[in-house]
């Protein structure tokens, strides 16, 4: 899993919808973030099977996440509109 990868949720109340990884727990587990719904400072903790990795990686939101600099929701929602 790539931080700012964008996945789609296959479970769940939030099951048909895109995401941005915005964090990585652990193996099992990833942080999520749409910006709307689930806001940058508060992303939901959701497992990997749970998840369908979409492939597409915004470039600006990866770096930014691995650099460790804010994110802000508006960005995450213009990335997932484009995708």
């Amino acid at each position: 899993m790539i931080l700012g990868q964008v996945v789609f949720s296959k479970a769940g109340r939030d099951s048909g919808r895109k995401f941005v990884v915005v964090g990585i727990v652990d193996e099992l587990h990833v942080l999520i973030s749409d910006g709307d719904s689930r806001k940058i400072d508060k992303p939901k903790k959701k497992k990997l099977k749970h998840l369908e990795i979409m492939g597409q990686v915004p470039d600006d939101l990866q770096k930014k996440l691995k650099n460790g600099q804010s994110v802000t929701n508006s960005e995450i929602r213009r990335a997932l509109a484009v995708i």
